[in-house]
């Protein structure tokens, strides 16, 4: 079974992000980087995976500028065969339609039977690159994935839903899944993992070589840290609590629509 695992490289959780100089985005200058979180557990579903089925192939696939390398090199460590990286250095004009669109286009020339993503990316926390993919590519797709066993040409799926609850569906191949935080114990890469990573191949494309047209399909007009503010309501409800709390009701009800 061949296997594509999307992976993206995100500023390093503990970073102190602060506003590039006009606004538009954050200063990258002094930030470390790493694979997103909800990616690596996507990684090792695919790598359990090849595991238990005796064969196959998993392929990293990333889009990003040319730094992210690492990330894909840290992935061929843990475990991947090779990688595609879809190298652009300027990605702040480009919505999830557009990032979905050079994801498939990538994935198109590889036909495989299984596509893997995160629930969500670590910085912007969209949800939304995986389905996109999937719809662009036509082919069906399942969120919040807890559990998958491959069931001949066909693979049966956990879904986590709300309150508890789980959802067991078989979707046909070839399909896309998000994989939900959680679900396995991430491994490290090993020093073998490390040395056999130098070797194996990361294949570079730009958008122009995936004939996607480029061009910013979203505009950013400002980056800026929320504004703290602090602001204290009293209210008059003299010796009668049960009038003071009907306002406080009223208030979370209507203006901070909390209940």
């Amino acid at each position: 079974m061949k296997i594509i695992v999307a992976i993206k490289q995100v500023p390093t959780r503990d970073s102190q992000l602060n506003v590039a100089d006009g606004g538009k985005w954050i200063e990258e200058d002094d930030l470390t980087f790493e694979i997103n979180e909800p990616d690596a557990y996507a990684l090792e579903e695919a790598l359990q995976l090849k595991e238990r089925d005796g064969e196959g192939e998993v392929i990293a696939l990333c889009l990003g500028p040319s730094r992210a390398t690492q990330t894909i090199r840290e992935a061929l460590a843990k475990g991947a065969d090779r990688a595609i990286h879809i190298e652009e250095e300027q990605l702040e004009g480009l919505d999830t339609l557009g990032i979905a669109k050079l994801l498939a286009a990538a994935v198109k020339a590889e036909n495989p039977d299984l596509i893997l993503t995160g629930l969500q990316s670590d910085d912007f926390g969209y949800g939304q690159t995986g389905v996109v993919m999937a719809e662009l590519l036509g082919i069906p797709h399942a969120t919040i994935i807890m559990q998958v066993e491959k069931q001949g040409n066909a693979i049966k799926v956990k879904r986590e839903l709300e309150d508890g609850w789980f959802q067991n569906m078989t979707i046909p191949l070839p399909a896309l899944l998000t994989i939900q935080s959680g679900i396995n114990k991430l491994r490290y890469a090993t020093l073998m993992g490390i040395k056999k990573a130098k070797t194996k191949e990361i294949k570079t494309v730009t958008a122009s070589d995936l004939g996607v047209p480029q061009g910013a399909s979203a505009t950013l007009d400002k980056v800026y840290m929320p504004q703290r503010t602090k602001q204290a309501v009293i209210f008059q409800g003299g010796d009668d609590p049960a009038k003071a709390a009907a306002q406080l009701v009223e208030k979370l009800k209507f203006e901070v629509r909390v209940i």
